[in-house]
């Protein structure tokens, strides 16, 4: 592996080992402190794919991937007790649900940005990550809370996540984990806008190195 690929793999390492950590905590009534470290993941993959290439953006992804499966291999494995009821901090459907957005979405953010790097410096970044965080929010989102899909398993009660209330408390009724899903997003596309000042500062002086 050539060493100038191990910052990339390290820092999406760090990224989705803080976001497993920082997602146990909220931030106002929609969101988890999470949600603000995890977006950065898919700047630290259109970097890597801008600088050294896609087979580099997929080395990432992978070394992301398997970060995210230690954390909720771990996260199974931590009891925690409330309303008289012993839970792991991470369940079959969280692991599932986090795990297959991720890949997903990191491997489409590498396709699309592929698919438009001769394009203007903006494009490429902006149009993937949009691209992978709609992906990565509805794989998640679904597969964690939807009532559709308990039976992936029957003995965890997401009841709470399927309670209708108005969209971000003042849009029409929807599901709970829909509001969660679409602050998620918010966050997200956000922060997808504020990342190309630091993308095009990281990729000069990265391309600077290496020329």
């Amino acid at each position: 592996m050539p060493r100038s690929h191990i910052p990339g793999i390290v820092a999406m390492a760090a990224v989705v080992v803080a976001s497993n950590i920082l997602v146990q905590f909220l931030f106002g009534q929609w969101l988890t402190w999470g949600a603000f470290t995890y977006p950065i993941a898919f700047l630290v993959t259109d970097v890597m794919n801008r600088v050294y290439g896609t087979a580099a953006a997929r080395k990432v992804v992978l070394a992301g991937f398997l970060a995210g499966v230690a954390c909720s291999l771990i996260g199974t494995q931590i009891m925690l007790q409330g309303d008289g009821f012993t839970y792991p901090a991470v369940t079959l459907r969280i692991a599932l649900g986090s795990g297959l957005a991720f890949l997903t979405a990191q491997l489409l953010d590498v396709a699309v940005f592929s698919a438009l790097r001769t394009g203007k410096w903006w494009r490429a970044p902006l149009a993937s990550t949009l691209a992978g965080s709609i992906v990565d929010t509805a794989l998640f989102f679904t597969i964690a809370f939807s009532a559709a899909l308990s039976w992936l398993e029957p003995g965890n009660d997401v009841a709470w996540a399927g309670e209708p209330l108005p969209l971000l408390g003042s849009g029409p009724t929807a599901p709970l984990w829909v509001s969660l899903a679409a602050a998620d997003w918010l966050v997200k596309l956000s922060l997808a806008l504020a990342a190309l000042v630091p993308f095009r500062i990281i990729v000069r002086k990265l391309t600077a190195k290496t020329t």
